[in-house]
């Protein structure tokens, strides 16, 4: 114990003679030492920030507080230097006075750290500057000085925190100064769609065409046609080559590169009630020629070689065709044909003419994966250059790239759909949004110019977790692998930084070769392919629940049955195009549930502890799903609530039929028992407790608005009673009224307004007992 005691008293000694040295050297500041203790340790949560590049982990061991650890945010990034954003909230504020950085191991002097600030005027201020030349020691933001921790001026007004860096990082980082909390945006209100729109396929032309008939024109195949009747809507895998061969030469029918007539295949699609996204794809072959011939690729960026891929100009050619297919096969019908041109070639296959307004387009999707990084370099675009894609694409950079560019341009009514992306993290997205605050701005209402109109995602259910990320063994159950939280955090995101858009999964689904780190297993008696139908149709059910607007499953036919790569055996129909198990249970929840909207999902008051019981609603009518969303093959019993003397139907999927197996049950007692496993089991009404069907009016769409001639008004709903429209002053005086007859889902019409003065006015819409009210703008 003396030994202890000497020992305390010679390391105090040491200390004190060290300051005292430090001190009469000017090398430690005494009054460093009162402000350090006066100051506030400013917190940064780090889970806010993002990194724009393809980390695997974030940077939550640079603010843990242990300076042993290494801050490591995994290999393989595509970018050799980056940066990583830290967004304060809305009143967050805070004075850097002093920083510390904790030097471990390593050096980094030939690549040093960067901290900076960006002010509310988007300059880009440097405060802190890490090199890592000492070894197990605090430093501060000056490497020539490392044991100054203060910055010579207090920096405040800081928009976002920016550390750039080519991977070295201290352990630690501490900020001290004056620090005042913000507040995260309130959510928005949360609308769910039909359940249809859970529904859709990815899918290429010729699973719509016949590929091998003559070329003199592919003939749309009903069998094939048929098939595609299985789902709601379509993901057209829409190749850029086919629409631009030849630059500045665009062909629809037939398409030069296959020779496909785009419009016999959109008209036949539209008319059999399949919605079309057109994810507008790969390069053509011109522009890939412009990259060396090592590193030529599809796949590439949509841009030429060597382009400046931050700059929205480079990527004019890409919103260019946008522009042009958009103006053929959308709904706008006052682009001026001198806009538009068409390849005057004639060719054996026959020849294309301008056409403007066909009305058969109304989703189009800026690429694919923009973020894979399997491509290397050349097929990867950072977040930030991304958005500077989508916004050419979107409206030719809010109209500085000069006439007929950009998908607004054509038409405005247009949805315009981020590439879905490849990673599960909402990362990506957070970085194209601060894009747009920077260089797009904000709109009059206050949200961010954003250039695009619904978030997109690439989700797969496997054993790791970890969708495309690798390092699963196997498919998973969709509700235990974590990608519902994944599609939530997306939808949290767009209800508060994206003004509420909708967020779409455009891929997903399981393999049913064995060898796919994404095949689905056999369960009990159930093979893979039942097991495959039964976690196909709760994906849609899970995505519904958490939020998500649309969902098409990968893909409609398999690439080849027997290869165990993934994705190559996901197809949900037959060569034949029979239905496979998969979409037997897709097409009779389609017919059964597809105009219900999810609304809960009450807790169960008996059953198993994991059983979810969802409720779905229409005109006033309540439907339930039942599931235990399991991997073991386990039933229960559940007693729903049924009101007494109503009858409901209780329906389970069943392979190879065209509808679901039904017993019909009479509420005797207040209640119904269900017998629940893993296959859902839906159970409708037939005689409910008397309500009047009201119609949804609530997914009215109007585009433009301002506008100085048209609006175009949108309504889908299941109703098919006529809407009543009147349009008022704002003082009461009504200046038009018109009765617009619904035959389908979708109503879609143009209400002009150019003879009208400028000014503020009120749409008056009914439909039944149902009604909404929107102000809408004549702009100059």
């Amino acid at each position: 114990m003396k030994r202890d005691v000497f020992n305390l008293l010679r390391g105090f000694l040491i200390l004190l003679l060290f300051v005292r040295t430090q001190e009469s050297s000017g090398a430690l500041s005494p009054t460093l030492v009162l402000q350090h203790s006066a100051s506030t340790k400013i917190p940064i949560d780090p889970k806010r920030w993002y990194q724009v590049n393809n980390v695997s982990t974030g940077l939550d061991a640079l603010f843990d507080g242990v300076t042993t650890e290494s801050v490591n945010t995994g290999w393989g990034k595509i970018l050799s230097n980056y940066d990583a954003y830290y967004p304060l909230l809305a009143g967050e504020q805070m004075s850097i006075e002093s920083i510390r950085l904790y030097d471990g191991a390593g050096t980094n002097t030939d690549k040093p750290v960067t901290l900076s600030i960006i002010t509310d005027e988007w300059e880009r201020i440097p405060i802190a500057r890490f090199t890592g030349d000492n070894y197990q020691t605090w430093v501060g933001p000056d490497p020539d000085q490392p044991t100054v921790f203060d910055l010579k001026t207090p920096i405040s007004n800081a928009r976002y925190l920016v550390l750039n860096t080519s991977g070295d990082y201290p352990t630690e980082l501490e900020l001290y100064g004056t620090y005042q909390a913000g507040e995260e945006p309130a959510l928005t209100a949360l609308s769910a769609t039909p359940f249809r729109n859970k529904l859709g396929i990815n899918g290429f032309e010729w699973y719509v065409e016949n590929p091998d008939a003559p070329s003199a024109l592919r003939p749309v195949d009903d069998t094939r046609v048929n098939a595609l009747k299985s789902f709601s809507s379509m993901r057209h895998y829409m190749d850029w080559d086919k629409l631009e061969a030849d630059q500045g030469s665009y062909t629809y029918n037939p398409t030069f590169s296959g020779s496909w007539d785009y419009d016999a295949m959109y008209e036949r699609l539209q008319a059999e009630g399949i919605d079309v996204l057109a994810c507008l794809q790969t390069l053509p072959k011109w522009m890939e020629n412009t990259y060396p011939e090592e590193g030529r690729d599809y796949s590439n960026v949509p841009a030429p070689y060597g382009a400046d891929l931050s700059s929205p100009k480079s990527y004019l050619a890409h919103a260019q065709v946008a522009f042009q297919y958009i103006a053929r096969y959308g709904y706008n019908k006052r682009v001026a044909p001198s806009l538009l041109s068409v390849s005057s070639v004639t060719t054996w296959a026959g020849v294309n003419s301008v056409k403007v307004g066909l009305g058969l387009i109304r989703y189009i999707e800026c690429n694919n994966e923009p973020d894979k990084t399997w491509k290397g370099r050349n097929g990867y675009q950072s977040a930030r250059e991304y958005a500077a894609n989508l916004s050419a694409f979107y409206d030719g950079h809010k109209n500085t790239l000069g006439p007929g560019v950009g998908v607004k341009n054509a038409d405005p009514s247009v949805t315009v759909v981020i590439g879905g992306m490849s990673t599960a993290t909402t990362d990506y997205v957070r970085a194209m949004i601060d894009w747009c605050k920077e260089f797009r701005g904000y709109n009059p209402d206050g949200s961010v110019n954003l250039c695009w109109d619904v978030i997109n995602q690439h989700l797969y259910a496997n054993d790791a977790q970890s969708s495309q990320g690798g390092g699963g063994t196997r498919g998973a159950a969709p509700e235990l692998a974590g990608v519902g939280d994944q599609a939530a955090a997306f939808v949290k995101l767009a209800r508060q930084y994206a003004n509420g858009m909708p967020v779409w999964i455009t891929e997903t689904g399981y393999d049913i070769n064995q060898g796919s780190p994404f095949h689905a297993i056999p369960i009990g008696s159930k093979s893979a392919l039942q097991t495959q139908a039964d976690w196909i149709l709760r994906t849609a059910l899970l995505y519904s629940r958490v939020g998500i607007d649309r969902v098409f499953f990968f893909q409609a036919y398999d690439d080849n049955l027997s290869n165990p790569l993934q994705f190559s055996s996901m197809g949900l129909l037959n060569a034949d195009k029979t239905r496979k198990p998969a979409a037997d249970y897709l097409y009779q929840a389609m017919n059964l549930l597809g105009d219900y909207r999810y609304k809960e999902s009450p807790k169960p008051t008996d059953g198993p502890d994991d059983l979810i019981v969802d409720r779905y609603e229409l005109d006033g009518r309540s439907s339930y799903v039942l599931v235990i969303p399991d991997e073991k093959g386990r039933t229960g019993t559940y007693n729903l609530p049924v009101t007494k003397g109503d009858t409901v139907q209780v329906c389970l999927p069943t392979a190879g039929s065209d509808q679901m197996t039904r017993t019909v049950q009479i509420s005797q007692i207040g209640t119904i028992a269900v017998t629940v496993g893993e296959t859902p089991v839906f159970v409708v009404p037939i005689s409910a407790t008397n309500k009047e069907a009201v119609p949804d009016l609530s997914t009215l769409q109007i585009y433009p608005n301002p506008s100085a001639d048209y609006v175009e008004l949108v309504v889908e709903n299941s109703s098919l009673r006529p809407l009543e429209i009147s349009l008022y002053t704002t003082a009461g005086q009504r200046h038009k009224q018109i009765s617009l007859p619904k035959s389908g889902r979708v109503l879609r019409t143009q209400l002009d307004v150019s003879t009208l003065p400028q000014g503020t006015y009120v749409l008056d819409v009914h439909q039944g007992q149902a009604r909404t009210v929107r102000k809408i703008v004549r702009a100059r």
